[in-house]
This record gives C-alpha cells, structure tokens and sequence, in this order.
C-alpha cells in the first residue's frame, strides 16, 4: 500500500477502491478465480464485487479463457472495420430492437458521454436532465449529484456545464416537472438509470420510466436508457424489454466484454445519423470495435444465448442470499428492507422501505456499512467498500458460497447491531 501511494494517486486507479467509503484500508487483491478473490497472501475470500458488475459468468470462467493466444494472434487493435463488429451490431439489435444503428467504445463513460454528444447534435439544445444518485460514468455533466462512490463530483467541472445540467429526484415525476420548469425548449435529453444500481438498487416505481418517456417526447427531448450495468444482468433484452418502455438512445457496457473494456451507445436511426461522417457530432477512438474485445462479446453473447438457465440458477441464488439476510435482519431486531432483482442484492443500514430515491440512500448509516463490511471481510467475504454499491452474484457463486455469506453476515450483523446499541 505504501508502493501503491507512491506510484498511483491516492493509491488506486478508482477512488472506491482505496477504502476511503469505509475508512480504509484498501483491498489489495493477488488473485481470483471462479467466485473468489484471493489476496497476496492467498487467502480466499467469496467475492461479491464481481468487477462492479461485469462478471456474470465470474472470473476466468473457461469458454472466456480459452484460446486466447490464438485470438490474440490475429490483431489487438487494427483501426479498421471488420465483419465481427458488424455482426455483433447486429446480433445487440437483434436482442435490443431499439438500437437501430450503434457505435462501439472501450468503457460506460464514453458510452454515456458520446449519447449525449448525439443528443444536443440532433436537438440543436443545450440542457440534459440526470437524477440524483444515478451514476452515468466520469465525464463533466454526469458526475454532479452522482451517485456510486464518485463523492460530491466538484472539483474541475466548470461552471458552465453545471448549469446546463438539471438534477431531479428519482421516482419522482412532480420533481422532474420543477427542474425542467424553465428550460423546456431547451432541454436536449433525459438521462436515466432504467433500474438504478449505483445507489444500491433502487427499482423504478410503476409509471416513472413511462412519465420520462412521455416528457420526452412532449418537450422533444432525447430519452437516454443507461444499461451499462442493466442489460446482461437483467437479460438479454436488458431493462427496457422487461419495462417496456423504449428509449431513444441506450448505453451498453461492463458486462458485454466478459471482463474486456468494450461499450456501445445507439437507438433511433434518426437521432444517431446526427453523428460524422452522416452528421457534424463526432465520436470515435484506436479502440473502438477492436477485434479482439469484439470477439469476446461474442462469446458472452454465445454463452447466454446456449445457457438460458443461467438467468434462473443466479436469480434463485440470489433470492436465497435475499431471504436469508431478512431473516438475519429479523433476528437482530433491525428494519431494514433488503432489495433483490435478479443476481443483484442490497440492503442499506436505515430502517423503513426499500429506498425510492437518493435522499433515502443517504440517510443509511454509513459507518455502520463500514463495520459490517470490515466484519466480512475478516470472515472471508468481500464486498463493496462502499455502501452505494451493491452485492453482484455470478455463475460462479454456489449455495455453499450463499450459507457461507449468511453465517459471515449473521456475526457482521450482530456485530454492528451491538456498537449502535
């Protein structure tokens, strides 16, 4: 840790992972392997961190593995298209109808950076509307009122970005009509996590996502959908199918690559034929649709096409990890909901119903998440440092995995419930 401050700022490449959300010290991993981490010691530990989200199938799971030497011989990175990206557009429209025509990129950042570009190219606007506490990667516009473990998001955004962005309260469409009250003809697009899961897992309320959809169409705005967490994870037609509410623009990311860094952003054909060369908004990048990342998209998406199970077997995983920490909660005496959808998890440290929006998240005592993460993580268990996150589960994981996580949580739990006492 000390080499790790000295060589990389503030030790880490992320600011989650130094350990700063629940008071440190960082994590420092030597290792993982199909559901576990393993520090540099070697010790195992059930990892429920799962690359914030991308492995579904776990670490190093053999069908994303093999071969790799050989596809790595025929090219990293040529700056050419190629076949392979053109079948994986087509094979992601196929699975989401309403990406009519997409552009690959390396990471959800510029996914959800380059959907905007499009946005204000095709409405001639300036403004964008974001929720508070939903996280759409590092760029100037997303990082206010984020939610994650991006902190307040203040320092270098200047001025005027800020004030281009508007910032209303999730699940809360009286809140969307106040922020936009004054900016309507000009707002280009609305920004949204279509599930949020980047303030633990919050689940839209019946007729939000179709108020949004509405508005948008009424103030002739741009309805952008942030996947990057949400398709694969909650299947193959990602969020939207499930909601059924579709979305002009959409951002895919994390999961897609297995683990590689590869996104993609499109909808509307209309609204991204605003991009060059069709169009004056300009996107592109070295790595864009590499042949090697495209390659093994291929290969998550053959591995969940041939495994429709896979959805099943995670969910009921889940659902036991669910059930099982309500029960703990139970036990202890403590009313906190515990919120589960798919191979997603989470629970916060504050009594009452599952959160709807983000002041609810920030009302959770954090420093109690940080003694009970601190407590797992002595029983072998790691979790998120930081309470905005969420437990992922994968392929990998078991129910010896799951019964080993409750007993670890049935003392992390006890422990904490104690010191608040």
């Amino acid at each position: 840790m000390e080499r790790a401050t000295e060589f990389l700022a503030g030790g880490c490449d992320s600011p989650v992972r130094s350990g700063w959300a629940v008071g440190g010290p960082m994590f420092v991993q030597g290792g993982a392997s199909g559901a576990y981490a393993y520090d540099e010691a070697g010790r195992r530990y059930i990892d429920y961190v799962m690359a914030y989200g991308p492995l579904f199938f776990g670490h190093t799971h053999p069908a994303l593995t093999r071969d790799l030497d050989a596809r790595a011989a025929a090219g990293f990175v040529w700056g050419t298209t190629h076949r392979d990206e053109v079948r994986l557009a087509r094979r992601i429209r196929e699975h989401l109808p309403s990406m009519e025509r997409l552009r690959f990129v390396s990471t959800g950042t510029e996914a959800m950076m380059s959907a905007v570009r499009v946005a204000r190219a095709f409405t001639r606007r300036d403004a964008v509307l974001k929720f508070a506490g939903n996280y759409h990667g590092h760029f100037d516009a997303a990082l206010i009122d984020a939610g994650a473990s991006a902190g307040d998001g203040a320092g270098g955004i200047p001025s005027g970005v800020r004030r281009d962005v508007l910032v209303a309260r999730y699940n809360d469409l009286r809140s969307v009509d106040d922020a936009v009250s004054t900016r309507t003809h000009d707002l280009a697009a609305i920004l949204v996590e279509p599930i949020a899961a980047n303030m633990g897992l919050v689940l839209p309320e019946p007729g939000f996502l179709e108020g949004l959809r509405e508005r948008a169409s009424r103030w002739g705005a741009v309805l952008i959908f942030d996947e990057v967490v949400t398709w694969l994870r909650f299947g193959l037609g990602g969020a939207q199918r499930r909601l059924r509410v579709v979305p002009d623009l959409t951002a895919l990311g994390k999961i897609m690559g297995g683990g590689v860094p590869i996104a993609a952003f499109g909808g509307r054909a209309g609204v991204m034929s605003a991009l060059a060369p069709q169009g004056a908004a300009f996107t592109g990048g070295t790595h864009g649709g590499n042949p090697f990342c495209v390659a093994m998209a291929h290969r998550v998406l053959d591995l969940l096409e041939s495994n429709p199970q896979y959805y099943a077997d995670v969910k009921t995983l889940a659902a036991r990890l669910a059930e099982g920490l309500r029960a703990i909660l139970s036990q202890h005496g403590l009313p906190y909901a515990v919120v589960q959808d798919e191979s997603v998890v989470d629970f916060k440290f504050r009594a009452g119903a599952p959160s709807r929006n983000f002041d609810d998240v920030r009302r959770a005592d954090t420093s109690a998440y940080a003694g009970y993460c601190h407590a797992m993580l002595h029983r072998g268990v790691l979790l998120p440092p930081s309470q905005n996150e969420v437990m992922f589960l994968s392929t990998a994981h078991s129910v010896e995995d799951v019964d080993a996580t409750l007993a670890a949580a049935h003392f992390g739990i006890s422990h904490d419930s104690k010191a608040m006492s």
